[in-house]
């Protein structure tokens, strides 16, 4: 997964250092899930990084957006992602997931 990036939030690595167990097993968990069927990488991350701006998940989808980009989503793919939601999640919802679809992507 993503052990050593220095993108990652300093808080996220505290709770890694603090809890390594349960990080390791989360990790587990995403690659178990992303192999239980038949959608690839990238689209899993898009699927994920929906599902965060559904949740209003602020880090998950700067995390999910870094991902998406790692696993061969383009800038426009990540964006479209996130309008998509617009009739479902709502216009408010979408802007503030985008802005932060943004600010990650601004950090590329």
């Amino acid at each position: 997964m993503t052990q050593d990036n220095p993108q990652l939030p300093h808080h996220y690595k505290t709770i890694k250092q603090r809890y390594p167990n349960v990080s390791v097993a989360l990790e587990n968990l995403g690659t178990a899930v992303r192999e239980a069927g038949p959608i690839d990488h990238k689209t899993s991350h898009l699927i994920q990084l929906a599902g965060a701006a559904g949740i209003r998940a602020e880090g998950s989808v700067h995390s999910h957006t870094r991902r998406a980009i790692e696993a061969g989503a383009t800038p426009e793919e990540v964006k479209h992602a996130i309008l998509l939601l617009t009739s479902t999640i709502g216009f408010p919802s979408v802007a503030a997931a985008l802005s932060w679809v943004d600010e990650e992507l601004g950090k590329s």
